[in-house]
């Protein structure tokens, strides 16, 4: 066997490794040498529950409320970005938000799609509770981490 007939299979028992151990991403360091493998894994949304102050809502999206009270008096729950991509607040132009002001939801419900690589990751509450405010405007770039929806807990 060559050398590079064993450095594919060496590289194929990584990759089966991985998919074993459910590894998205995975790099190996040998003096000189260095293998890096990544491979692309379903969207999975990951919500941060943080107290903060909120924003008021003219039709489906808002900018920040001045009359908002401070994030530890109020209590609610930040929806974060998982991903980095472009926000929408419906399933199309032509259809209602999937949530506004005032919608209940529960940790089933899809409150928005972010777009990353041309592919559509509907980002689901992971959380009971009432929208108190959206934060990002249909269309709008936003970051990982980045807050997109308040919440009160219910």
């Amino acid at each position: 066997m060559s050398q590079e007939d064993k450095d594919l299979q060496r590289i194929k028992e990584l990759t089966e490794l991985m998919r074993e151990n459910d590894l998205a991403e995975i790099e190996i360091r040998h003096g000189e040498d260095r293998i890096h493998l990544k491979r692309s894994q379903p969207q999975q949304p990951v919500i941060a529950a943080l107290p903060m102050a909120g924003a008021g809502l003219s039709s489906a999206y808002a900018e920040p409320s001045p009359a908002a009270a401070s994030p530890q008096k109020e209590n609610l729950v930040e929806i974060k970005s998982p991903i980095v991509g472009t926000f929408y607040a419906t399933p199309s132009p032509d259809l209602p938000a999937f949530v506004e002001v005032g919608s209940h939801i529960d940790p089933q419900t899809v409150v928005c799609i972010i777009e990353a690589m041309k592919v559509m990751n509907e980002i689901k509450a992971e959380i009971s509770g009432t929208i108190t405010h959206v934060l990002a405007t249909n269309g709008q770039a936003v970051e990982y981490g980045q807050v997109l929806f308040k919440v009160r807990p219910a």
